[in-house]
């Protein structure tokens, strides 16, 4: 379990617990911003503009994430209440998914600007290369068309078809087939190191 991390690699450990829960109040309070812009203000109403992490994952996620490794957030929004649902939904789902590219591409900025130089052992190059690659893989997991992610929100608008999957055992399944299969996660780890070195533009890091 991810649990015994932090007596192997304690510094590791906490770093991915901040980079986590830091990339994942900011995805949902980019899926709240995004709802606000559309009409709807539910975010507001119901208290989730903010920057507590217990809000938006609450205290089962955060725990999850200590024992597992895996955690989850939720923004309430009211779909009904966007200007235009279609475009609406599109554009509030993708807010997510796209907060973690932004964040994604600016710990790699901050790399390149300071990967010569030495901090902290827990704030260093590993961290911020840790950062832009978690954050590219919560991008790119998110854009899944599996219910309930983002992804699926953003295609069934985009192919109506899928609609009728959100309300099956579908995503469930998909989700919990996805979870055993290791190769899936490290699949995914291996394109945002890739897409990182890109950036990066061949240059080498030296960790």
């Amino acid at each position: 379990m991810f649990i015994e991390t932090l007596f192997t690699e304690p510094i590791y450990f906490f770093r991915i617990i901040i980079i986590v829960i830091f990339s994942i109040t900011l995805h949902e309070l980019a899926h709240g911003w995004a709802a606000m812009s559309q009409g709807d203000n539910t975010p507001q109403k119901t208290g989730h503009l903010t920057l507590n992490p217990v809000v938006h994952m609450g205290k089962e996620s955060i725990i999850f994430l200590c024992l597992m490794g895996i955690a989850w957030g939720q923004m309430p929004v009211n779909p009904s209440k966007f200007r235009s649902p279609k475009l609406g939904n599109i554009l509030v789902s993708a807010a997510g998914p796209l907060s973690n590219l932004t964040l994604g591409i600016i710990f790699i900025l901050v790399l390149k600007l300071l990967a010569n130089f030495s901090f902290s052992a827990l704030f260093s190059v590993e961290f911020l290369y840790l950062a832009a690659r978690i954050n590219l893989t919560l991008f790119l997991f998110n854009l899944l068309p599996i219910p309930p992610l983002d992804g699926f929100h953003v295609f069934s608008e985009i192919f109506p078809k899928l609609k009728p999957l959100e309300n099956t055992q579908f995503g469930i399944f998909a989700m919990m087939l996805l979870f055993i299969i290791p190769e899936f996660g490290i699949g995914l780890s291996g394109i945002a190191d890739l897409l990182i070195r890109l950036m990066l533009g061949g240059e080498s890091v030296n960790f």
